[in-house]
């Protein structure tokens, strides 16, 4: 392919600085992302590694085509915590590993992230489930040992740290420091206190498989470093994840992957972690809740919240600073996503084409390519949006520019992954069962009725009613303007009338 005339700038966690991005193969662009490891339901702070790099595999896909990128992203289906949660609840482990991975994807599925895929369109070889990967893995660690980088003991394979020269390097820290600082596993099989698990043994009670070293199963680390060279090759462009990932387990995976012989990732890329209204997200603190939470009303304030509106929250905050999630912050996009959308539903001209990003605004296309500038992409896609909502400018324009407008305003936010003619669409099909005019009539009466007694609970009550319902309202000095929001429940409006 000729060369793109977009330039994308990343930031490089191995360099500790933003570099141009320049693809090994352009006709192959390469990621591979640290997938969960599927026991339960995902919590909101997993969400947002899988829409920082689903931005990031969208702005890949506009500047190199849509067929030129590999994106993989694994499920670590063979795991202690998996093994717990099969024991505690009498259920199998392929049992629970197959539901929770389904829960994963319809709750990525729900926030609007596509689904990782080898360029030929394969999708389920780019989702790998680790215990598909067993026979890679053991492979792997053979070769670890043949070389000298890891050695058996008593039923388990470990590699030695030691050997690897630039262990440290991603997270830029020693060796010496590391143990000094870190909680490690002391075993007496272990040559050094930094090796670390390759390979253990299973009990009769434990998932297991044969190798050379007696029945066993993986380690963690071992398992991204051998799913990604099978499915990407020695050589591959990024690697991404969450900064909790750096180390131990992207440091181990580059070390064996290294040590392996392969050349690995260029360019790591980490994104900071989820707090909820400044403090940690914790279960001690009562501040944690997963994905489905919010979508079902389980969260904050018991309400709702649609997984274009958990996009948005997220997006509004530069990946690599930490991310507060905070009900003014739900609040603001909640209102932005229903402009939007009430704006774009009056316009059917528009609703009767399909969303296609190849129109994207060029000022967003170059803010995403600042390193994943989302915050200032956000800000002006809300600008494109004030644009095309009646302002004076757009409406003296002619038919056929006011329609070009409106769809570049849709190319930008399907880059962005909102689906706004989607969401249109649906507000449209959702059936009103009652009428918002009559509550429109009854809140200028109430207000005219105000003016004149000073008495505004009437109206207050009425407001906040509405509200309570899910209805947007609008007022101004001569007009009022309601309209359903995402969470419109028409139920709630019976008792009112």
């Amino acid at each position: 392919m000729t060369a793109p005339k977009t330039t994308i700038k990343l930031h490089n966690t191995k360099t500790r600085h933003k570099e141009v991005f320049e693809p090994i193969n352009p006709d192959d662009v390469r990621m591979y992302v640290c997938g969960p490891t599927v026991y339960d339901r995902a919590h909101l702070g997993n969400a947002r590694p899988v829409i920082v790099f689903d931005v990031l595999y969208r702005l890949l896909r506009h500047v190199y085509g849509a067929d030129h990128v590999t994106y993989v992203r694994n499920f670590t289906d063979v795991d202690d915590k998996i093994n717990a949660r099969a024991a505690d609840s009498g259920r199998s482990i392929g049992d629970i590993t197959a539901e929770t991975t389904q829960w994963f994807l319809d709750d990525m599925a729900a926030v609007g992230a596509l689904e990782p895929s080898i360029k030929d369109g394969e999708h389920q070889r780019a989702m790998p489930r680790a215990t598909h990967y067993i026979a890679q893995m053991v492979e792997m660690i053979e070769d670890l040992i043949a070389k000298g980088h890891a050695y058996p003991a008593e039923g388990h394979v470990l590699f030695r740290v030691r050997s690897y020269k630039e262990y440290g390097d991603l997270s830029g820290r020693s060796v010496d420091d590391m143990i000094a600082g870190a909680r490690v596993e002391v075993a007496p099989y272990k040559e050094d206190p930094m090796d670390f698990v390759l390979w253990k043994p299973s009990d009769a009670d434990t998932p297991g498989w044969e190798s050379p070293w007696g029945r066993g199963r993986p380690g963690w680390h071992i398992e991204c470093s051998a799913m990604a060279h099978d499915l990407l090759g020695d050589h591959f462009d990024i690697h991404g994840g969450g900064n909790d990932l750096m180390f131990p387990h992207h440091e181990n995976e580059i070390a064996q992957s290294k040590c392996a012989g392969h050349d690995f990732a260029n360019v790591w890329m980490h994104n900071e972690m989820l707090q909820v209204e400044g403090k940690k997200m914790s279960k001690s603190l009562g501040n944690f809740f997963t994905v489905r939470d919010l979508l079902e009303g389980r969260g904050p304030g018991g309400q709702r919240v649609p997984g274009e509106v958990i996009r948005f929250v997220m997006l509004s905050t530069h990946y690599r600073k930490p991310m507060d999630w905070t009900e003014k912050k739900r609040e603001e996009a909640e209102s932005e996503l229903d402009t939007w959308v009430n704006t774009l539903s009056m316009r059917h001209d528009l609703l009767g084409s399909e969303a296609a990003p190849d129109l994207a605004d060029d000022e967003i296309v170059l803010a995403l390519s600042d390193d994943l500038n989302t915050s200032l992409a956000l800000t002006l896609l809300k600008r494109r949006a004030k644009f095309i909502d009646n302002s004076e400018a757009y409406l003296n324009l002619p038919d056929s520019e006011k329609l070009l407008e409106e769809r570049r305003f849709v190319s930008s936010a399907l880059l962005l992954g909102f689906d706004v003619i989607a969401l249109a669409k649906n507000r449209i099909d959702r059936p009103v069962l009652y009428d918002l005019e009559h509550f429109k009539l009854s809140l200028a009466y109430e207000r005219a009725q105000a003016k004149e007694s000073k008495d505004f609970s009437r109206v207050d009550a009425l407001k906040a009613a509405l509200l309570q319902a899910g209805v947007e309202i609008r007022m101004s000095k001569d007009s009022i303007e309601l309209s359903p929001k995402s969470d419109f429940d028409p139920a709630k409006l019976k008792a009112l009338k």
